[in-house]
């Protein structure tokens, strides 16, 4: 990694896009009143597929060199350079990054090419593909960046362009305070994440190794084993604050609350975010920060605890929902507390392998439900739908296999993925974390099955409208689909457990990726994996009986506890509650003490001042005005009166003048003769 070889390609894969949102940003109006949707689709779809296109030729190039040498980069210039601090403007392709832009471009230009058929009606076409066009340059940015600080740019790329896809029907006030408040949110994570990085180059620099390039950091992580800040490890630090970045981007506990929400956008933006970009971003930086978070147990164990806990609560709050894309939003959510899970018990390869198995069975459910809710006319309750199978065989095919893979039903890509976790888990020691990750499979497998089977199974319940008008989506958007399927089933296949013979991908990791792999007797192994199977096939079955058969009642477990659980998890943990009364009642009551310190206090002194002020200066006023000037004025008059008087006797008569000096002589004479003789 020391000597990685130079480039001139890589650049492109965040160029193009980034040049498509470009065009379509300032020039998207005209072409799509001048030249039609079509001209709009191809600006926004053709430089993702390039990309996808330089993608796999940068893995192709990794691939055909030994493991050691696996390192390309795009050195563009030197982008800072002060004091110790030297950044350059430059992309890394190594076997991680090459990894995410296969998943980034590959999934996101399926989900683009999906989204011109989705949005075709829509007036604001052009806008939204710039958008979209922006959001795969952010995300190639920061999966490519050489440095922490390129990837916190891109970071923030991503959050602002959340911010305006989560918002982009923005006329809707709920659509508007959902990019709000997903914005808001990654900005509390966002905090830690600056705090991370300014401390891991402080600590870093303070032992002359100052850098925030990643393989400089990785070169000289060890000088700062044992620097401790405030009696805490700083390594320990850095990585808790780099971690709380992470629960914003990838919604973990406490910071996830923004990501059911971000369903107010348009479908194919909650495919991207769930599948293929945003979310994926905080399991990548760990992941990428490996030997950092290696050196840190206490922050480990602290992941590995909040990912189960992500993990169990967003599972059983989706056993409640009835929307249908708030179910797939709180799957994500706690597919992304196994990756952390993963990371937690130090299997950083079998985390990224759940991230690249999950965007394509992801993306699948969420481009389905949007096929659903395009066939729908926009509704989007489970309890209205029914029976669509037979109206949408391609859609509930495809729907069909992801479900199988997010349960965990062999060979499909997420049970590989999903085992290992739980494998490495158990096998290093986290019975616990692994026992309660299995409970979270097992509502996994009820809570998909019971969306299955509400939505394509039965009899229908939409309107009759409705019914008439059900059809199959056009193929630019079952096209999708059906690769995302393809993937679906064939993904895991590359990431085999041991006793299947081994996983080629974490092989392929090794390279960045060398710590948290545990091993345990192939008897064990086995073992699990019929645990594994058996949980998911219980929660399928008892979704059957419910859903299907409905020769269970749902409400049997509706009642469990007097009803009590089934509100907690309907009302999602009260967690907005709280946050509502904790968090924005909190600043709020806090914003109006301080207006009212300000008004009250503050502006009382300044107001008070300024009366004071004010009669002191009409005092100053009127003793300048009334003494000073007053004695001035009759020192005038009486000199005045005075002179009036003298004035009189200048006459001009010669007799006059000399009469007035003979008085005068008269009258010295008198004085000197009777005063001072």
């Amino acid at each position: 990694m020391d000597s990685p070889i130079q480039t001139d390609f890589i650049r492109w894969i965040v160029f193009l896009p980034l040049l498509g949102a470009i065009v379509n940003g300032l020039l998207g109006a005209k072409i799509q009143k001048s030249l039609g949707k079509g001209a709009i689709s191809v600006l926004a779809c053709a430089p993702v597929i390039i990309a996808f296109g330089l993608a796999v030729n940068a893995f192709l190039t990794l691939k055909g060199l030994p493991p050691e040498k696996r390192f390309l980069i795009d050195n563009l210039y030197t982008w800072i350079n002060l004091g110790s601090l030297k950044v350059d403007m430059a992309f890394l392709v190594d076997p991680l990054s090459a990894v995410m832009i296969l998943v980034v471009t590959g999934i996101g230009g399926l989900i683009h090419i999906y989204a011109t058929g989705y949005m075709h009606d829509d007036k604001a076409f052009w806008r939204f593909f710039a958008y979209l066009n922006l959001f795969m340059a952010s995300m190639l940015t920061l999966v490519l960046g050489d440095s922490l600080l390129l990837l916190f740019v891109g970071w923030e790329g991503v959050g602002l362009c959340s911010y305006a896809l989560i918002g982009f029907w923005y006329s809707d006030h709920n659509n508007a305070r959902a990019g709000n408040k997903a914005f808001i949110v990654n900005r509390v994570g966002d905090f830690g994440f600056v705090l991370g990085m300014f401390l891991l180059f402080w600590s870093l620099d303070a032992q002359g190794h100052g850098s925030l390039t990643f393989r400089e950091m990785i070169k000289w992580a060890p000088s700062i084993k044992d620097m401790t800040l405030w009696g805490w490890p700083v390594v320990t630090l850095a990585t808790f604050f780099l971690f709380v970045g992470a629960t914003g981007k990838s919604a973990q506990i406490p910071l996830f609350v923004w990501l059911p929400d971000a369903m107010a956008g348009p479908t194919p933006v909650s495919a991207l975010i769930h599948a293929a970009t945003m979310v994926t971003a905080g399991v990548y930086m760990t992941a990428r920060m490996n030997v950092f978070f290696s050196m840190a147990p206490e922050t480990l164990q602290l992941i590995a605890v909040v990912g189960v806990c992500t993990a169990l609560v967003a599972a059983t709050i989706a056993l409640t929902q009835y929307d249908i894309k708030k179910v797939l939003a709180y799957s994500t959510v706690s597919q992304l507390g196994y990756m952390f899970i993963g990371i937690g018990v130090g299997a950083y390869s079998a985390a990224v392998f759940h991230l690249m198995t999950h965007a394509f069975f992801k993306a699948c459910l969420f481009l389905g439900s949007g096929s659903v809710i395009h066939a729908m006319h926009h509704e989007q309750d489970m309890r209205k739908m029914g029976g669509l199978k037979q109206w949408m065989p391609i859609t509930y095919a495809t729907f069909f296999i992801s479900v199988l893979a997010i349960a965990g039903f062999p060979p499909l890509a997420g049970f590989f993925s999903k085992d290992e976790i739980l494998w490495l888990a158990f096998s290093g020691h986290h019975e616990v974390i692994w026992f309660l990750a299995l409970c979270g499979a097992g509502m996994t497998s009820f809570y998909m099955f019971r969306q299955l089977f509400m939505t394509f199974y039965g009899k229908c319940r939409a309107d009759h409208h409705t019914q008439e008008h059900l059809h199959e989506s056009p193929s630019v958007m079952t096209m999708p689909l059906v690769i995302l399927a393809i993937g679906a089933v064939l993904a895991g296949f590359i990431g085999l457990p041991a006793v299947l013979g081994g996983s080629q991908f974490a092989h392929w990791l090794e390279p960045v990726i060398k710590h948290g792999e545990h091993h345990g007797s192939h008897a064990a192994e086995w073992t699990l994996m019929a645990v594994s199977v058996c949980v998911a096939s219980f929660g399928a079955f008892l979704a059957y009986l419910m859903y299907r058969k409905e020769s269970l009642s749902p409400n049997v477990f509706v009642n469990l506890g007097g009803g009590r659980f089934y509100r907690l998890f309907d009302r999602k943990w009260y967690l907005d509650e709280i946050y509502q009364a904790v968090f924005v009642n909190g600043c709020l009551l806090l914003a109006q003490f301080l207006s009212a310190f300000d008004k009250y206090i503050v502006d009382g002194i300044v107001n008070a001042s300024a009366t004071i002020t004010r009669w002191v200066s009409i005092v100053n006023g009127a003793f300048d005005k009334y003494i000073v000037d007053g004695l001035v004025n009759a020192v005038a008059n009486v000199t005045y009166w005075f002179g009036n008087k003298f004035r009189r006797i200048q006459t001009g008569n010669i007799n006059s003048y000399l009469y007035g000096i003979l008085i005068a002589i008269v009258v010295a004479i008198y004085v000197k003769l009777r005063y001072w003789s």
